[in-house]
């Protein structure tokens, strides 16, 4: 289960130590000193190479060769996203060929390994469920203008596709909550909102595209870090919190650090941008290929810092070296996520929706984030919520490879059916231990032929959206039938998890975990099976190794002194 028993004050893991704790530290220490005993006791301590947060703060200069706001072809109005897009065109002309080919268009995705067919446009998820019958408020994020119907694709035209989202550089651009992508130009229906929460305004389109630029967190920002229905809500590593992060929540978008953009990462080629949760580089052997931050194929740690990121002068570093094999960088390196002030939701309950108070639906604000908000634990049209901060990962062997629960699958109802089952083991060198966001969720399923339904959620001029009328049987029916799936008549409820892999909000190397974090018997790898564990798994072998060693060491201190002691009382004085 994660932890949710308080905020992480982020001092060293040592000032809280519990009694048990430092009996386990003085295994440990007893392995080491054995270990030392045979080495140099002289050698430095000093680990980590220069790394992002000891970067300078960085004030960012377009590398741009045009300035667009001199374009005549951008100086006039726009009364439309399209209408901006056909002035792109006529420099860039692949630009939407080349939107038009990725997943970010797409939002399908077939598996190499797996075969599945999956993408936003297909998979069952924990938060909202499916984007099928809910198009207009779930495509309010796709990265073009009016796709209405899931089943017909996204729109085929090349002006469809939105260049603003993504290259705005004024900081207004956005679009409107439930209109297909459409960004908000007057006239404005009453009581607007944007994709972000927030009242909409309307936007000044030439603006807009006369500011054009590389993507910055802001743009990225609108849609990622707002998926799910609101701020962090989904990922965990990913809010606003890191439009303005410091060191302390990032060390890689940092103001006062690189101030990394998203895209210094997830590095593009002709718009098709490294990463993807369906098919994760859990395991990058590559390394920098000889120089950091040049690949463009991945979005991993190791393009960068490499396949041996300490400093290998002394035991410590060479020992943390030893771990990048089977330990993910983010394992050690984010220990908490949810930083900053803003909280993820951690559990969603859909079986408790639908409840009403004097005929209409109602909303309980019982968690206080730490900046003082008040987040919703029960809305009429959603269920119960739990939400949590600093939240402490689900551990778990991973390949990078996700097996999703779809529609066509048999579920076990009687147990937590995974909603995204991840692969690994510790059997398997292509595994390591890698850091998850479990959402824990209570999702709609056919009772008799036990798999997941689709739900007709969203919907204000329908009898059949469930945030309309309330009634499951009519939005299940609704959402069954338009998309053509098989449908008993029966539904009931299931409990389900679903994984995120936390890469995001990476802790100075201050707040990194240290050694008995995990190697402890009640650490954090506690429950991770299938292997053996110095420190968490009393007197294993190198347990047994380490105090041989010692005891070796003492024996040859002792035998010493004695043949010194025994040798100065006969023999001749040297003094």
């Amino acid at each position: 289960m994660l932890d949710y028993s308080g905020p992480w004050t982020y001092k060293r893991f040592s000032s809280i130590r519990t009694a048990q704790d430092e009996a386990v530290t003085m295994r440990m220490r007893w392995l080491w000193l054995g270990i030392l005993g045979l080495v140099t006791l002289g050698c430095p301590v000093g680990v980590g190479t220069a790394s992002a947060q000891d970067a300078p703060a960085k004030t960012a200069v377009s590398q741009s060769t045009a300035d667009h706001s001199t374009f005549d072809a951008l100086k006039k109005a726009f009364a439309s996203g399209p209408e901006v897009t056909q002035a792109c065109l006529a420099c860039h002309t692949e630009a939407s060929k080349q939107v038009m080919s990725s997943v970010h268009w797409t939002w399908h995705y077939t598996h190499p390994t797996t075969g599945q067919e999956l993408g936003k446009s297909r998979v069952i998820n924990a938060f909202c469920g499916n984007v099928a019958t809910n198009e207009t408020r779930c495509t309010s994020c796709h990265a073009g203008y009016g796709w209405e119907k899931v089943q017909d694709g996204p729109p085929k035209d090349q002006t469809s596709v939105d260049c603003l989202i993504c290259h705005d550089r004024t900081g207004t651009y956005t679009k409107l909550d439930n209109k297909a992508g459409q960004p908000p130009v007057s006239p404005l229906p009453p009581n607007a909102l944007t994709i972000t929460g927030a009242p909409a305004v309307p936007v000044d389109m030439a603006a807009a595209a006369r500011s054009v630029g590389l993507p910055a967190r802001e743009n990225c920002g609108q849609c990622h870090f707002y998926g799910g229905g609101g701020d962090n809500v989904k990922h965990g590593d990913l809010s606003s919190a890191l439009l303005a992060a410091d060191k302390s929540i990032d060390v890689h978008m940092a103001k006062d650090g690189p101030n990394f953009a998203c895209s210094t990462c997830h590095v593009s080629n002709q718009h098709v941008l490294a990463g993807s949760r369906y098919f994760v580089n859990a395991h990058d052997t590559k390394g920098t290929a000889g120089k950091p931050g040049a690949r463009r194929d991945v979005a991993t740690c190791e393009s960068c810092h490499g396949t041996a990121p300490h400093q290998a002068t002394s035991l410590i570093g060479m020992k943390l070296n030893d771990h990048v094999d089977r330990v993910a960088c983010q394992t050690c390196h984010i220990p908490e996520f949810a930083r900053g002030g803003v909280a993820t939701k951690t559990k969603w309950d859909w079986s408790t929706a639908g409840k009403l108070k004097d005929g209409k639906p109602y909303h309980e604000d019982d968690f206080v984030q730490s900046d003082g908000k008040r987040l919703h634990t029960y809305l009429s049209t959603k269920g119960d919520f739990e939400w949590a901060e600093n939240v402490v990962p689900h551990y778990a062997w991973f390949d990078g490879q996700v097996r999703y629960t779809t529609t066509e699958d048999k579920i076990d109802p009687s147990s937590v059916v995974e909603v995204n089952k991840i692969s690994g083991s510790a059997d398997d060198p292509a595994s390591r231990i890698w850091p998850f966001k479990r959402m824990e969720g209570r999702q709609a399923y056919d009772v008799k032929l036990r798999n997941f339904v689709y739900n007709h959620v969203y919907g204000p001029q329908t009898d059949t959206a469930f945030w309309t009328n309330f009634d499951w049987a009519k939005s299940i029916k609704a959402a069954m039938d338009q998309t053509g799936q098989p449908y008993s008549g029966e539904f009931g409820f299931v409990d389900t998890y679903m994984y995120w892999p936390i890469t995001h909000m990476v802790a100075p190397k201050e707040s990194a975990l240290e050694c008995q974090s995990c190697h402890s018997k009640d650490g954090r790898l506690a429950n991770l099976a299938g292997f053996y564990m110095p420190g968490r798994d009393p007197f294993g072998i190198v347990d047994k190794l380490g105090l041989g060693i010692l005891a070796l060491v003492l024996l040859g201190v002792f035998g010493h002194g004695a043949l010194r002691l025994t040798t100065s009382r006969g023999g001749p004085n040297h003094g």
